[in-house]
């Protein structure tokens, strides 16, 4: 297998992954959460002690949640960039359209997650493969961005 078809297969592969992480990662964020009941125990009467970051997650979570529009907003927008990453034709308009949330992810992992390396690592894969995505499609974009209208219609004849 030549090197052109191996990258092109990789990027299949990485359009794929990230469609389908972002498509169940948006479907889950329209499900309700069953409210479990509590049961009194002697260890759940003391004071349990939240680290710091975690209580900043919840924070943060919470007030998304609260304001009942943001979070299904949210998932609709995974929903739509996974459903375009799959289509493979599309995909490249997903990708551009997701970066504002893998780096989002990636921010909140960083910042808010606790310092837990691997899911740093991982939620920087995301934003990594989002991006590499779209340097695979870099010459589309310049021809759609950063052409002028003499250039876009030289483009086109060819």
């Amino acid at each position: 297998m030549n090197k052109t078809k191996a990258i092109k297969y990789f990027i299949i592969a990485v359009r794929l992954a990230l469609g389908l992480l972002f498509v169940y990662a948006g479907v889950q964020k329209f499900k309700k959460e069953e409210l479990k009941p509590k049961v009194q125990t002697e260890q759940s009467a003391e004071v349990k002690r939240v680290p710091e970051h975690v209580v900043e997650i919840r924070a943060y979570i919470g007030g998304l949640k609260q304001t009942d529009f943001f979070w299904p907003m949210l998932g609709i927008a995974e929903l739509i960039c996974g459903l375009l990453l799959i289509s493979q034709i599309y995909s490249l308009l997903g990708a551009v359209m997701l970066v504002p949330l893998t780096l989002n992810i990636f921010l909140f992992e960083v910042f808010l997650g606790g310092g837990n390396i691997m899911e740093i690592i991982t939620h920087g894969l995301y934003f990594s493969g989002n991006l590499v995505i779209i340097a695979y499609g870099y010459k589309r974009l310049r021809l759609a961005f950063l052409t002028t209208d003499k250039q876009f219609k030289n483009a086109l004849i060819q």
